[in-house]
């Protein structure tokens, strides 16, 4: 296969196989982007303009002199922050730099996460946890600092996200940065605050479409409720805020963009905006209670048995403790299944087996910096253990690795000829504007879900590969009504009339394992077996290709990337072909005690267990006994 891709820009690019084709815009979406970066330039002059000192006299908000409630923070404090601070070094996005005695506004920032999240002053809950005179002096230094604008990234701090989650940060860490402050530096940073209010205000519309322009919106809410004399100004904001989550939320409460992470960090900051005005003793917007209403059970379908977020469409190293924060405040009841939801995502439920799929497209251009191709892939759990998963999104930002993790083959689906179903859209302007290459395509997805006795059904397609080889993949899947076996139809049938290739076209179809499972060939060549830490026993069989296990990466650990295995089924296509295979369940886990024992084992290197497992998975000295 030719590697070897061409950028909208004319420079040659070469790429790992299996990575979204690279493409560029189209006429229509070039005068999309002509447009919508007239627009951008033109709010941003104007928001400079409210911004500069000689026109605050015309667009001056009120002065922010006492603040009448600090927010709450549900986000995880790490205690040991401080000391990471105290041994040199400043962790943020998955990126640490050495200090070496400046401050961290001093230093040049490893990479733009990093950058945006310093500016952003979310850090502030660590040192919160550890509240002392030192750490409130260091606190409010680090401000100080930051207010002079000194630092080599300060351009990055005024995006109207960055200035929206550092608002929210001051308000909610106000008893750190300002409880027994003297006057000139409590002066300094009220000040500063109205002046950032001022500016957000003009701004909030030149945020990246998405959570970044909600980020924006909900700070200010928070502005105008906790601070003193913003009654007025609080009107207006409530209601720009609404609009945009009856947007942004989908009606199945899944978000525009399609990331699940995208719903737990919403909802991070949602939840303790509603505590606040019941503090103030105001009704909120029914729009904000009808998204936090809609959202949590869609993270509740999302779900998967091990507690985590299937890993679709940028979701990868969302913490466990996270999800069950947000949903300890939802009283919404158990996740819905069988559903063809508007977001594309669907949950087939059998005993104590969870299927998670995605059937859906790609959202549009300026929402896609984080979308994946990997529309009909699936993850599955049984209990509290994850059989099959994605490869997820990378903690850390590392473009290789996400460029990877976004392509079809990291996902449980179908590849044809090595190429992913989704094409990245290479454009310097666009990625600027979004943060990262958008995918196109695939264009058209049919989801049909349906319950037969017992037995669930999924039926999706997609045109993916239509323009490049006139082929439609159509998925079946069938979960029987034990959530004992899944069985799949995998097909690839002519998108016109009867297609017939000169050369065989090879397709593969992958089942990725998470780190801790094992796969070994079977007892003939069409199966291989996979186990779980706990004794659980799965068999895969295959008709109409050749089955092996292979390598691969799991990239969403939050350590970063690490080997695992999958099972490929690979076979061609001459202008139509059909794969069927079959998961079923053949030996339930085993007790508490073997599972933990199992834990350790499957802590240490792949190929160490491989080496010392004799003929099936159990390691010598722990074979249980068989089950009567």
């Amino acid at each position: 296969m030719d590697n070897s891709l061409q950028r909208s820009d004319g420079a040659s690019r070469t790429a790992a196989p299996g990575t979204p084709s690279n493409t560029g815009l189209t006429t229509r979406e070039q005068i999309g982007l002509a447009v919508l970066a007239a627009d951008r330039a033109r709010r941003g002059a104007f928001a400079r303009v409210r911004r500069a000192r000689f026109m605050s006299w015309r667009y001056r908000s009120p002065e922010a002199e006492e603040l009448l409630i600090a927010p709450p923070d549900l986000r995880a404090q790490d205690l040991s922050f401080l000391g990471e601070i105290d041994a040199g070094g400043f962790g943020l996005a998955g990126s640490v730099v050495t200090l070496g005695g400046r401050s961290p506004f001093e230093v040049t920032p490893p990479d733009p996460e990093w950058a945006r999240e310093l500016h952003g002053f979310g850090w502030l809950r660590h040192l919160d946890a550890v509240r002392s005179p030192a750490v409130e002096e260091m606190a409010r230094k680090w401000v100080r600092e930051w207010i002079a604008g000194r630092s080599p990234s300060r351009a990055c701090g005024w995006a109207p996200d960055v200035v929206g989650r550092r608002i929210v940060s001051w308000l909610t860490y106000a008893g750190l940065l300002l409880d027994d402050a003297e006057h000139k530096p409590y002066t300094a940073i009220m000040r500063s605050l109205a002046e950032q209010i001022t500016y957000l205000s003009a701004s909030w519309r030149n945020a990246p479409d998405g959570y970044p322009r909600l980020v924006a919106l909900t700070a200010l809410v928070y502005a105008d409720l906790c601070i003193a004399g913003r009654d007025r100004q609080l009107a207006q904001s409530e209601r720009r805020l609404a609009a945009e989550l009856q947007r942004q939320i989908l009606p199945d409460g899944s978000h525009i963009s399609r990331n699940p992470n995208i719903l737990v960090e919403l909802l991070f900051d949602l939840l303790p905006l509603r505590q606040c005005f019941g503090a103030r003793g105001r009704k909120p917007q029914a729009a904000l209670l009808a998204a936090i209403t809609r959202m949590a059970p869609m993270l509740r379908m999302l779900r998967l048995g091990d507690g985590m977020l299937a890993r679709f469409n940028g979701a990868g190293s969302a913490e466990h403790d996270a999800l069950a924060t947000v949903l300890a405040y939802d009283d919404g009841g158990p996740a819905r299944t069988a559903e063809a939801a508007p977001s594309g995502y669907v949950r087939l439920e059998r005993g104590a087996t969870a299927v998670v799929v995605d059937a859906g497209a790609p959202p549009p251009l300026e929402l896609a910096g984080s979308a994946c191709a990997g529309c009909l892939s699936f993850e599955l759990s049984i209990g509290s253990e994850v059989l099959l998963v994605n490869a997820g999104t990378p903690a850390t930002p590392d473009g290789r690795s996400r460029a990877l993790a976004r392509a079809t083959a990291s996902h449980n689906t179908l590849t044809l000829s090595d190429q992913s179903s989704s094409k990245l859209i290479r454009n310097a302007r666009l990625e600027r504007q979004i943060g990262a290459a958008p995918i196109r395509q695939p264009e058209n997805v049919t989801c049909r879900v349906r319950e037969e006795g017992g037995v669930v059904v999924f039926e999706g397609s997609h045109d993916g590969y239509a323009d490049r080889f006139g082929l439609i993949h159509t998925r079946m899947l069938v979960l029987d009504a034990s959530g004992r076996t899944l069985q799949g139809i995998d097909k690839l049938d002519a998108a016109k009339g009867v297609l017939r290739f000169a050369w065989d076209l090879p397709f593969a179809v992958h089942f990725h394992l998470p780190p801790a499972a094992e796969a070994r060939a079977g007892q003939s060549p069409d199966v291989a077996e996979l186990a779980l830490e706990s004794g659980e026993h799965w068999r895969i069989s295959v008709a109409g290709a050749a089955i092996s296990i292979e390598e691969s990466t799991y990239f969403a650990d939050i350590s970063g990337p690490r080997p695992t295995q999958q099972v490929v089924l690979r076979a061609v296509c001459y202008g139509a072909a059909e794969v069927c295979w079959r998961l079923e369940r053949i030996r339930e886990g085993q007790p508490a005690d073997y599972a933990t024992r199992r834990r350790l084992w499957a802590s240490r290197p792949l190929s160490e267990r491989l080496a010392e497992t004799s003929d099936g998975f159990d390691t010598p000295q722990d074979t249980p006994e068989e089950p009567a």
